[in-house]
């Protein structure tokens, strides 16, 4: 299967390493500034193979190698407009998340990929994590009983550095804040476990430390579920001095589980009224990772490659995506108005959120 990667930036190593290890024939790579395509093959030590090539115009590449699989690690104001330039060619994609920054993009996405039969997968990899599968499988058989609550908290550390090297960052048109950059994959399982069905969003933002952004640090936010449950959301970049926690919480009436660690990683608490063994293995999980993006681009993209060879949807698909970036631009609208958002969203841009701070 034809592989390039488009977009060679921060979390460009972890689509070239999911590649890689699902032996993927890499055919391109593509970004507007030719050193950050040397950095990614040096890293992965494909710099002197001379069957990958070099792009700075993503068409330009898709004409001329013609991939089955792209993926999309630009700044995430341009994934949709590559996004559905790929599916119009018929190239199958997996967008690093958020899969847009427009609900109106979001859905053209979903609406194009169906009419052209292409697979769209949102990066939305800690879906694959042990810990979280663990609580998946708990909720898919109905072990929890009547969910009461849950909750996301993502308590992570973003300094003044970290937004020098790239300008686009905390940008409302090419960002959005700590939300929807650093705080998406939290509020995507929390969204997943608790049934995906939402019927109302409260929230609040604010721009607390880093006033040399157009977007938010922090934000909160409560969440009622059309089944009844409550969520709650915590997302910041406020930390200090380093990254402390992404911490999921789901409380049933037979059970509660926390998932802890840097990034939904370890299991931390793990109690059910009907205990079994396999419980008792699970008590203090722990999946080493090397940093909070976790493991699971590999099984993302080997999901991705089985979903296209069997003509399936993949396990993260453009829905879930959406899904994900709905609950953040309702986050967006409700500190805009003051007011709760119902759900479906209609009409909600990042860029709404123009001089906000």
């Amino acid at each position: 299967m034809k592989y390039a990667l488009i977009g060679c930036g921060r979390i460009s190593t972890n689509h070239m390493k999911a590649a890689v290890n699902n032996h993927l024939e890499i055919v391109g790579v593509c970004d507007i500034l030719p050193e950050k395509m040397e950095e990614i093959l040096e890293k992965h030590e494909l710099k002197e193979d001379a069957s990958i090539h070099r792009y700075t115009d993503y068409k330009e590449l898709l004409e001329k190698e013609m991939p089955d699989l792209v993926s999309i690690a630009t700044e995430s104001g341009n994934h949709a407009e590559i996004a559905l330039y790929c599916i119009d060619k018929g190239v199958h994609v997996i967008i690093e998340k958020p899969m847009a920054m427009s609900i109106d993009d979001a859905n053209k996405i979903i609406e194009l990929s169906e009419k052209k039969n292409v697979k769209v997968s949102a990066c939305h990899q800690n879906r694959f994590n042990i810990a979280v599968q663990e609580l998946r499988r708990a909720i898919e058989s109905g072990r929890f009983g009547k969910i009461s609550h849950g909750s996301i908290h993502v308590r992570w550390n973003r300094n003044h550095g970290y937004y020098d090297q790239a300008s686009w960052r905390g940008t409302w048109a090419e960002d959005g804040g700590a939300l929807m950059n650093q705080c998406i994959h939290g509020i995507d399982l929390l969204r997943w476990m608790m049934g995906d069905e939402v019927e109302e969003v409260y929230g609040a933002t604010r721009q607390q430390f880093h006033d040399y952004l157009e977007a938010e640090d922090v934000g909160m936010a409560v969440v009622k579920f059309k089944n009844g449950a409550i969520g709650t959301i915590e997302g910041t970049t406020n930390v200090y001095p380093k990254n402390l926690e992404e911490t999921l919480y789901i409380f049933g009436e037979n059970g509660t589980v926390k998932i802890g660690g840097t990034s939904t990683n370890n299991i931390d608490v793990w109690d059910f009224a009907d205990e079994t063994e396999e419980d008792i293995k699970n008590k203090g999980l722990e999946e080493a990772t090397s940093n909070v993006y976790g493991n699971g681009h590999t099984s993302l993209f080997a999901d991705v490659m089985d979903a296209i060879e069997n003509d399936r949807k993949p396990y993260v698909d453009a829905v879930a995506g959406r899904n994900a970036l709905e609950m953040i631009l309702s986050i967006y609208k409700s500190q805009k108005t003051g007011q709760p958002v119902k759900l479906p969203l209609e009409k909600f841009a990042s860029t709404d959120m123009v001089n906000e701070f």
